[in-house]
């Protein structure tokens, strides 16, 4: 899986992950509580989605989230 730094970056990752799972967004939606217009706008905003929207999406996408400090970032 790609490396995301921009919330542009999710929203391509996970309407990609969505269209090679061939779901519709209305299918996706039915399946985690959301409308179709909602699941439109998350992808194309998705730094609009709260924590629990994103895990619950990433679960019904069948993808994990892993955090990783960036390679040359000093703590």
């Amino acid at each position: 899986m790609p490396t995301i730094s921009t919330p542009q970056q999710l929203g391509a990752l996970l309407a990609n992950r969505r269209s090679h799972l061939k779901l519709t967004q209305s299918e996706l939606g039915q399946k985690i509580g959301l409308s179709q217009n909602r699941l439109s706008v998350l992808e194309r905003n998705p730094a609009a989605l709260t924590a629990r929207q994103l895990l619950t999406l990433l679960q019904a996408l069948g993808l994990e989230m892993t955090l990783a400090e960036r390679a040359g970032h000093k703590t």
